[in-house]
C-alpha cells in the first residue's frame, strides 16, 4: 500500500517534470463541480489566473481565445468531442497589453465514468508561436519565389519574342538570345549571393566585362548598391553595349578602350557613362535593333531615370541617369566582386565541332536539357551514353567504354562526385555543367572545366572536343 502510494507520487512528479520540460501548460475541467484547475504554466502562456476557477458551464476560458478565432475554434472543439471525445486545435490567444501575439495548440480529452457519463476534461496547452511565425515566413518566401520565377519566365519570354522579331536567321537568334540569357544569369548569381538585397555596380561591371577583351575595359566609381530590379536592367544594358562594342565598336580592335564610370547625384541617384575610344570610326546605326530599343526604352524606366545614346565618330557613348529609387543601402555583408573564370568555357566554337565516334556520357537531371545535350552532341558525331538522370543510373552506366562526360554537378539534391571520382580514376575527362554560382556548386578537387547555366550547347560540344584533343595530345 505504502509502495503503491510512493509509486503514484513518483508518477505524478515525473509527469510534472515532463510537462515542464516540454513547456506545456495543463488544465482540468470538473463537470459535476463546474470548476477549472489551471496550472501556473498555462496561465503564463494564455494569460489569466491560475488555480481553481468557476467554470461557468465551460465558458470561463473562452475569453482567453482571440476574438477573431473564437467561432472557428468553438466549431472544431465541438466537432472533435462529437466524433472522438477529443479535440486538437490551433488558435491565437486573446491579445494582452504589452505582450506579443501568442499562438496556441490545445488538446483536450473527455473523461467518462463506467456508465459513460461525462465527468470532465483534461488537456494541455502549448505555445507554438515560433513555429507559426516560421510557417508564415516560409509561406511568404515561397510566394516571393513564385513571384520572381514568374517574372523571370515572363522576361525570358519577352526577350525571346523581341529577339526573334529583329533577327533574320536562327543562328543569329540563338546567339543573341543566349547572350541575353547569360547576362540575366550573371545578375541573378550576384543577387542570390547577396540574398536578393541587390548588387553593387562594380560587381555587375566585373561580371559582364571582366572576361571581355582583357586590358581594354575599365570601370570606376563610388560604392553604390542597386535594387534587384535596377541590377537586372543595368546588367542587361552592359551586355548589349559590350556585344555591340565587340562586333562593331572599340572592342573589335586591339587598340580600342571602354571606360565605364559613375557618380552619385544630389537627388540620391547616380549617373553612369559608357565611353568607347580608340576603335573604328562610328556613325549612327541605319536600323534600330532590339538592343538599342532595350537600352533607350527599357533600361531608363527600370532605373527610374533616363537613357541617352550617342554615336560620334570617336566611339559610341551611353549615359544612364538613375533616380534614387534605383539604389538601396549597402548590406553589411556582400560577396567579393566576381573574378574572371579561367576554367569556364565562355563561348561556342569558331567552327563546326567533330566528335565522330566519341562515346560521351551525359549526366543531367533536367530532361529537357539532357535532350538538348543529346541532340547537340549527336549532331557533332558523338555516340551518347545515357542520358542518366539519377546518380544510381549514372553509376550503372560506368561499366562500358566512355571517352568523355558532361556532368551536372547536382542530381536531385545528390552530388555527382561519386561519378566524377570514378571517371577521374580511369583517366576519363569530363566537364561540369551547373547552375550553381562560384560560391557553391561544382564539386571541388577536380581540375575540370565548368560551364555555367544557362549555356549554349555549342559551348558543351566545344569543351568536349577540347577535352578529347588534350587527352590525345597527352
Amino acid at each position: 500500500m505504502v509502495a503503491d502510494a510512493r509509486r503514484g507520487s513518483l508518477d505524478i512528479e515525473h509527469l510534472e517534470l515532463a510537462l515542464q520540460a516540454a513547456g506545456l501548460g495543463e488544465f482540468q475541467y470538473d463537470v459535476p463541480g463546474d470548476f477549472y484547475v489551471i496550472s501556473e504554466r498555462m496561465a503564463a502562456i494564455t494569460g489569466g489566473e491560475a488555480g481553481y476557477l468557476p467554470a461557468e458551464g465551460g465558458k470561463a476560458l473562452w475569453p482567453r481565445i482571440h476574438p477573431d478565432d473564437f467561432d472557428q475554434t468553438l466549431r472544431e472543439i465541438r466537432a472533435g468531442f462529437e466524433a472522438h471525445d477529443r479535440y486538437e486545435i490551433e488558435c491565437r490567444a486573446a491579445p494582452r497589453p504589452g505582450h506579443p501575439q501568442v499562438w496556441l495548440r490545445v488538446v483536450g480529452q473527455r473523461i467518462r465514468d463506467d456508465s459513460q457519463e461525462i465527468r470532465g476534461v483534461i488537456g494541455i496547452v502549448e505555445d507554438i508561436t515560433t513555429r507559426k511565425v516560421e510557417e508564415e515566413q516560409r509561406q511568404a518566401l515561397m510566394a516571393e519565389i513564385d513571384h520572381r520565377v514568374k517574372n523571370v519566365l515572363a522576361t525570358v519570354q519577352a526577350l525571346a519574342v523581341q529577339t526573334a522579331r529583329r533577327t533574320s536567321s536562327m543562328d543569329g537568334f540563338l546567339q543573341a538570345f543566349s547572350g541575353r540569357l547569360k547576362s540575366m544569369g550573371s545578375a541573378n548569381e550576384l543577387l542570390t549571393a547577396a540574398r536578393w538585397r541587390g548588387a553593387a555596380i562594380d560587381h555587375l561591371a566585373a561580371a559582364e566585362l571582366g572576361g571581355v577583351a582583357p586590358g581594354q575595359t575599365r570601370w570606376e566609381g563610388p560604392d553604390l548598391f542597386l535594387t534587384p530590379r535596377a541590377a537586372n536592367a543595368l546588367s542587361l544594358a552592359f551586355h548589349e553595349l559590350a556585344t555591340n562594342a565587340l562586333k562593331y565598336g572599340a572592342l573589335s580592335v586591339e587598340t580600342g578602350q571602354v571606360l565605364v564610370s559613375w557618380r552619385a547625384t544630389p537627388n540620391g541617384g547616380f549617373v553612369l557613362d559608357w565611353t568607347e575610344s580608340g576603335g573604328p570610326v562610328t556613325s549612327q546605326p541605319l536600323r534600330t535593333g532590339f538592343g538599342t530599343t532595350l537600352l533607350s526604352q527599357v533600361t531608363g524606366r527600370e532605373l527610374n531615370g533616363t537613357t541617352s545614346l550617342e554615336f560620334p565618330s570617336t566611339g559610341a557613348r551611353a549615359r544612364f541617369e538613375a533616380g534614387a529609387a534605383a539604389l538601396v543601402a549597402r548590406p553589411d555583408t556582400v560577396p567579393d566582386a566576381p573574378t574572371r573564370r579561367s576554367a569556364e568555357a565562355a563561348s561556342g566554337p569558331a567552327g563546326p565541332v567533330d566528335l565522330a565516334g566519341a562515346r560521351v556520357l551525359i549526366v543531367e537531371d533536367a530532361a529537357l536539357l539532357a535532350m538538348e545535350l543529346e541532340t547537340g552532341l549527336s549532331e557533332a558525331g558523338a555516340i551518347v551514353v545515357g542520358p542518366a538522370y539519377e546518380l544510381e543510373e549514372a553509376l550503372a552506366l560506368l561499366d562500358q567504354r566512355i571517352d568523355a562526360a558532361v556532368l551536372d554537378a547536382n542530381l536531385n539534391g545528390l552530388s555527382v562526385s561519386p561519378v566524377a571520382d570514378i571517371l577521374a580514376e580511369r583517366g576519363v575527362p569530363f566537364v561540369f555543367a551547373t547552375g550553381y554560382g562560384d560560391a557553391g556548386g561544382a564539386p571541388s578537387g577536380f581540375g575540370a572545366p565548368v560551364i555555367r547555366k544557362p549555356y549554349d550547347v555549342t559551348q558543351v560540344t566545344a569543351a568536349v572536343a577540347d577535352l578529347l584533343r588534350s587527352g590525345a595530345e597527352a
